[in-house]
């Protein structure tokens, strides 16, 4: 068994609030687990309103398929016009871990 996991730091547009905040995140995290069948949530940046940082993570059999989840994630969020892509952690756990 394989578990990949992702992390996104972001940097969002013209948002003025919370409310807003969410209006962009909400759609980026959905399309990720609807399009890649991942779990994915915003995990840290809560209070801040122009910052996120959203989580993913997948489980597999094989590993690479792992990886090319993972890769079409990172694009999918990269390709985001309304976000800016501040960094992104990608961590690996196989069975040897």
């Amino acid at each position: 068994m394989y578990v990949g996991t992702l992390s996104f730091d972001l940097l969002l547009g013209d948002v003025h609030s919370l409310k807003e905040k969410r209006s962009v995140v909400r759609p980026i995290v959905a399309e990720l687990q609807r399009k890649y069948s991942v779990s994915a949530a915003e995990v840290d940046h809560m209070d801040l309103h122009r910052r996120a940082l959203i989580g993913l993570a997948t489980v597999s059999g094989d590993a690479a398929h792992i990886t090319d989840v993972l890769d079409q994630c990172e694009r999918l969020v990269a390709a985001r016009p309304e976000v800016e892509l501040l960094s992104v952690r990608r961590r690996f756990h196989g069975d040897d871990d």
